[in-house]
């Protein structure tokens, strides 16, 4: 599945193969711990949050720490995904070290279709409650552009039906 580069130099630069991002309320439970599981029995060293961080909680330094140092970011979207401000950091931190860094990207849309995000036809509540604390217009943007840029690369797309 992750065909992982074998240089030297850019090895002491990764710390982990898999940076995880989901939603945990939708996923943890379920298929992230799934697909969690079943990258660590193969060999491949995945980051993903403490359950424990707390809501509401400011995004660690640690989190974009981790994506820097992963050569691949898995991102689960799922229903509620872009209700969380820090998923939407965490999304925009990743487009972020891609176009930066040539970071690659595996989306899974879990009971998501990816034109709904690419179109943003989803419930983008953080936006919304960023837009009603008067945040700055361009967090915003940044966290639609992540959408967008994430939603047009082909990814799996699963059904928990």
């Amino acid at each position: 599945m992750l065909s992982l580069p074998s240089s030297s130099s850019s090895i002491s630069r990764h710390k982990y193969d898999v940076f995880l991002s989901f939603r945990g309320e939708d996923t943890r439970r379920s298929f992230t711990d799934h697909l969690y599981d079943a990258l660590q029995r193969s060999g491949i060293v995945t980051f993903r949050d403490d359950p424990k961080l707390e809501t509401g909680e400011e995004i660690a330094p640690e989190l974009f720490k981790a994506i820097q140092q992963s050569w691949y970011s898995v991102i689960v979207f799922s229903k509620t995904y872009a209700f969380s401000s820090w998923c939407l950091e965490e999304l925009a931190e990743i487009v972020k070290q891609k176009l930066e860094k040539g970071h690659k990207i595996f989306p899974i849309f879990y009971d998501v279709d990816p034109s709904d995000i690419r179109k943003q036809r989803i419930k983008l509540e953080s936006i919304s409650n960023t837009k009603r604390h008067t945040r700055k217009i361009n967090t915003i943007q940044r966290w639609r552009n992540a959408l967008t840029e994430v939603s047009n690369i082909k990814g799996w797309h699963l059904n928990n039906k």
